[in-house]
């Protein structure tokens, strides 16, 4: 998007260098990804890094609300209320689309967040392998503003095991080996020194919970929580019947279950400015929409963009049994902003914050970039295509 290094970029580009990417990816890791990495990283040019993070900002504002408890009290179904909730969610994650304003600049456009963590391990791991393999011009920054890699670590450290030992912090997942975001536990464990748990593994003592790896007893008082609850009472009874994690355990979790839900599209007919698409409630709708196209329809419990349907009719929403569980959202209009050999690509930049509790307000720590050349934006999408994928932002500060 920033055209001059754009051209040269896509001109030095070759396929030999973007297979070394994936290897040594592969290499560095031990994991092969599981979603198809893009050919190119994303150049944010200094307006819309500006735009991006002034819409961030506003966002951030909502969360930050004394009231946010009591506003998003309806957001937590009653089957997954977990107790020991704590003040804050220690990641907030806002994903923007990249479309062109009346005047035709780049402007971003809100398309959802999420109280709950992204790839925050991988990431920086992708685009140190940007800058070693490909034409990635120095003065771009991949990071929040100011952080260097060795900061960064120390951010996700406070973050993620806060003042616990490394060796009694886990990241527990529902069967992790079998999830795409295999690679991000991997350097996650490698950075940190926590280790991956499946939620099977896990055992309580009272409200004590532990695991045993190489015949110890291994205790836990802290997780760094990757399991959408949802996910986990399907496959409860493959996991072989594991603990109920909606006890009141002696454990400190980042993020406590209940923000996930909180800090979701629930909370997006809140949220107004110039970057905020109209979003309401379906049941608080008095009249539908006359171009009902032109809005999308998003279950406000579903994760990946599972259930979202783009191109809604009247049928479809009487059809819903749930409307309170629904949002109806404004489409945007992605901007084919990115060029590349082979067409432009859509582009949706996802802003990643860590708030550790010594911190008055979230930091922006890394993000996280996804090309399109389809309808949809996720990685689970477009696999026949090329230049397009998983990627990240280096930003023109």
């Amino acid at each position: 998007m920033i055209p001059d290094i754009r051209l040269a970029y896509n001109q030095s580009f070759s396929p030999a260098q973007y297979q070394a990417l994936l290897s040594d990816l592969k290499a560095s890791t031990g994991v092969e990804p599981a979603f198809r990495i893009a050919e190119t990283p994303v150049f944010v040019p200094h307006l819309l890094t500006e735009r991006l993070l002034e819409a961030g900002d506003a966002v951030l504002k909502v969360v930050m609300r004394p009231d946010i408890k009591t506003l998003t009290a309806g957001a937590i179904p009653k089957a997954y209320n977990v107790p020991g909730e704590n003040a804050r969610p220690q990641f907030i994650i806002v994903d923007f689309a990249v479309t062109r304003a009346d005047d035709g600049s780049l402007a971003p456009k809100l398309i959802e967040l999420q109280g709950f963590p992204s790839l925050f391990g991988f990431q920086e791991q992708l685009a140190a392998a940007y800058r070693r393999h490909l034409n990635v011009p120095s003065g771009l920054e991949n990071l929040g503003k100011g952080l260097t890699p060795a900061s960064y670590r120390d951010l996700l450290r406070r973050t993620i095991v806060g003042n616990r030992p490394a060796g009694e912090t886990i990241l527990l997942e529902v069967l992790p080996l079998q999830q795409k975001t295999l690679i991000d536990f991997a350097v996650t464990e490698a950075m940190l020194g926590i280790p991956v748990v499946c939620v099977s593994e896990l055992k309580q003592s009272g409200r004590e919970l532990y695991f045993e790896r190489g015949g110890k007893k291994r205790p836990v008082s802290r997780i760094y929580n990757r399991v959408i609850f949802e996910d986990l009472e399907k496959m409860r009874p493959q996991l072989g019947n594991p603990i109920d994690l909606r006890q009141d355990f002696d454990v400190e979790w980042a993020p406590h279950p209940n923000w996930y839900y909180r800090i979701s599209k629930y909370l997006l007919p809140h949220i107004s400015g110039p970057f905020a698409p109209r979003a309401w409630f379906l049941d608080e709708i008095p009249v539908l929409p006359q171009q009902l196209d032109q809005f999308v329809l998003k279950p406000l419990f579903s994760f990946a963009g599972h259930g979202v349907i783009i191109d809604p009719t009247p049928e479809d929403v009487e059809k819903i049994a749930d409307p309170g569980n629904w949002i109806l959202q404004e489409k945007v209009a992605y901007a084919p902003a990115v060029e590349t050999p082979t067409g432009p690509a859509k582009c949706e930049i996802r802003l990643m914050y860590c708030w550790p509790e010594d911190a008055p307000a979230p930091i922006l720590a890394h993000n996280l970039a996804r090309l399109s050349k389809g309808k949809m934006i996720g990685v689970s999408f477009n696999d026949a295509q090329d230049w397009v994928g998983g990627s990240s932002a280096f930003f023109e500060y």
